[in-house]
C-alpha cells in the first residue's frame, strides 16, 4: 500500500508539472515561420549555413566532394533543417526573453545553448563523470573480492552475488555511454539507444534488489524471478524502439522501477542490521531527491544546466558510496559465509 501511494504521488507531480510547461515552442508561428524562411534562405538573421544551399531534392552526399559537408558534421546529423530549428529557437528565445516570458520547449527540448556542436555540454560532462566513477567502483570491487578476500575450496569468491555485481557493472556504463552521445546530439537513433540502455539498467538493478533482499542463491530460483522482469523490461524497450518512443511513459516505468528497487533496499537494511545500511540508506535518499528533481524538469539554468544535468550531478556521489556499499557487501557476506563454514 505504501508503495502505491509513494508511485501516485510522484506521478501527480510529474502530471503537474507538465500542465505548467505544457506550451511548446515548434507551435509559436513566429517560429515557425522563421524556420521556413531558413530552409528557403539558408540564413537566420546575418547567419547562413552551407549546408542549406542545397535544394530539396539534392543530396549533398551524392555530390561532388566539394559540395559535401564536412564528415563530422554528417556523424552528428547537424543538416539545414537542424540548424535552422536551432538558431531560429534561440533568437525566439531571445525575444521571449526581451518580453520577460519563461522559456519552453521545443520539440519535446528545452533551448539549450551548443558548445562546440554539442547539444547539452553540461549532461555530457557529467555523464562522462558518471562513467568514470562507475568504472573505478567496478574495478575496485574486482580487485576486492578476486585479490583481497579468500576464495572457497572451489576457488570461487565466497560472495554469492558477484557475477549479478559484474553484470550491473557492464550495463550501468552502456547506459551512461549512451546517455552521453544522446546528450551530445539527440537524434531518434541515439535518445532510443538511450532510452533502451536506461531501462535495461533500471530492470536489472530491481533484479539485484530482489535478489540480495530475498537471500536467493540457488540459480533456477534466481532464473524463476529474472524471468517476468527480463520479460517485462524486454517487451517496453520493443514497445519504445518500434511502436510509439513514448517519454511520459518511459519515465513512469522507470519511476515505478526505481522506487519499487529503493523499498526494497530500505526495508532489507533495516531487517538484516546490515553493518553499512547507513550508506544505502544515504544512496536511497539521494536518489528520490534527485527523481524529483528530474520529475520536476525546469528549464535550463543560463542555457546549460536544467533538471536532468542536476540529476546527472548528484548521481556521481551516489554512485561512489553505492559501490563502497557493495565492497562493504562483499567483504560481510564473505565474513559470515566463512564462520558458517567453520
Amino acid at each position: 500500500m505504501e508503495i502505491c501511494r509513494l508511485l501516485l504521488f510522484f506521478a501527480a507531480i510529474s502530471f503537474i508539472f507538465r500542465l505548467i510547461h505544457a506550451t511548446s515552442g515548434e507551435d509559436d508561428p513566429i517560429y515557425q515561420a522563421c524556420v521556413g524562411y531558413c530552409k528557403e534562405t539558408g540564413c537566420v538573421g546575418e547567419k547562413c549555413f552551407q549546408h542549406c544551399n542545397f535544394s530539396s531534392g539534392e543530396n549533398p552526399i551524392d555530390g561532388p566532394w566539394y559540395l559535401q559537408e564536412p564528415l563530422y558534421q554528417r556523424w552528428k546529423q547537424w543538416d539545414c533543417l537542424s540548424d535552422c530549428r536551432y538558431h531560429c529557437m534561440i533568437a525566439r528565445e531571445e525575444e521571449r526573453q526581451k518580453l520577460g516570458l519563461q522559456p519552453i520547449k521545443y520539440h519535446r527540448k528545452w533551448p539549450f545553448q551548443r558548445v562546440y556542436g554539442i547539444q547539452e555540454p553540461v549532461s555530457v560532462a557529467f555523464s562522462v563523470l558518471n562513467l568514470a566513477i562507475q568504472f573505478h567502483g567496478w574495478v575496485s570491487f574486482f580487485i576486492l573480492v578476486n585479490y583481497n578476500l579468500p576464495f572457497s575450496p572451489k576457488k570461487k569468491p565466497y560472495y554469492e552475488y558477484t557475477g549479478l555485481w559484474h553484470i550491473y557493472a557492464i550495463l550501468s556504463m552502456n547506459s551512461w555511454i549512451w546517455s552521453a552521445v544522446s546528450h551530445s546530439r539527440d537524434v531518434e537513433l541515439t535518445e532510443k539507444l538511450d532510452y533502451s540502455s536506461v531501462v535495461a539498467f533500471i530492470g536489472y538493478s530491481l533484479l539485484v534488489a530482489i535478489l540480495r533482499a530475498f537471500n536467493v542463491r540457488n540459480e533456477a530460483s534466481r532464473v524463476m524471478i529474472a524471468a517476468p522482469i527480463v520479460a517485462f523490461v524486454t517487451t517496453h524497450i520493443l514497445y519504445l524502439n518500434f511502436y510509439q518512443l513514448d517519454y511520459g511513459l518511459n519515465i513512469k516505468v522507470c519511476v515505478a522501477m526505481t522506487m519499487l528497487q529503493f523499498v526494497l533496499w530500505v526495508v532489507w537494511a533495516g531487517f538484516t542490521r546490515h553493518p553499512s545500511r547507513w550508506k544505502l540508506w544515504l544512496v536511497v535518499a539521494g536518489g528520490v531527491l534527485s527523481t524529483l528533481i528530474k520529475i520536476y524538469d525546469f528549464p535550463p539554468y543560463m542555457g546549460y544546466v536544467d533538471a536532468d544535468a542536476l540529476w546527472h550531478a548528484m548521481s556521481i556521489p551516489l554512485t561512489y558510496l553505492w559501490w563502497s556499499f557493495v565492497r562493504d557487501d562483499s567483504e560481510f557476506g564473505t565474513t559470515t559465509l566463512i564462520k558458517k563454514a567453520k
